[in-house]
């Protein structure tokens, strides 16, 4: 159990329990916030918590949910979401529709083996066809495809389902998909701080500050 002291000019010194650091790292992966809350970092930990988790959940909403994935139908990893999933629990959804929809085995392919002329022509109405057809198995993704990959082959001449999400929800999929990434970059500095302890400067480190700061006047 480290436990980190940092020297005040005035005042008790500063005194920071980090516990097991590598649990306290993991629970902040696990979800935001956690790790703090573990250390008895309360007041940091419900921040981190708020800020991280809402920024998430909003831009998960801008893009109705499908603005997170890990791969496409095909198995190709979709790079933002090495981003995304820094916020760890929130974000493992989207590995389960991926493995749920491995090997093209997802409603869009079997829509187009029933209904070929709608894939032939589906043009920008793919999302709608989606909503509605009930005809379409659903049982092999979770609540409404939330995180599920684009079904079907991507492609960058035809339309395909991802093509059609950018048009359907224009520039917020692309906003949801920032925030998105934003908020797992956020928690992986989190998971830093609940690793290592708050930055705090120490009473050698402002002198140390100080001395290079007087030098370089000097040298001017």
């Amino acid at each position: 159990m480290p436990e980190i002291v940092y020297t005040q000019p005035e005042g008790e010194p500063v005194h920071v329990n980090l516990k097991d650091q590598y649990w306290a790292a993991f629970l902040a992966w696990l979800f935001p916030g956690a790790g703090h809350i573990y250390q008895g970092r309360y007041a940091k930990g419900l921040l981190f918590m708020v800020c991280i988790m809402s920024t998430f959940l909003y831009g998960l909403g801008l893009g109705r949910g499908r603005c997170v994935y890990a791969t496409d139908s095909m198995g190709k990893l979709n790079y933002y979401y090495i981003g995304q999933v820094g916020v760890g629990l929130p974000a493992l959804p989207a590995v389960v529709q991926s493995i749920k929809t491995s090997g093209g085995k997802d409603p869009f392919f079997e829509l187009c083996e029933r209904f070929p002329a709608d894939y032939e022509n589906v043009g920008m109405r793919y999302h709608k066809v989606d909503r509605t057809q009930e005809d379409i198995p659903r049982e092999r993704t979770l609540k409404d495809g939330l995180m599920a990959p684009p079904p079907g082959p991507i492609s960058l001449n035809d339309a395909d389902s991802l093509g059609m999400w950018h048009f359907d929800y224009k520039h917020m999929f692309e906003i949801g998909v920032l925030y998105t990434l934003v908020a797992g970059l956020l928690n992986m500095l989190a998971i830093y701080d609940a690793f290592c302890g708050p930055a705090i400067i120490t009473m050698a480190q402002k002198e140390e500050l100080e001395k290079r700061k007087n030098k370089v006047k000097g040298d001017l």
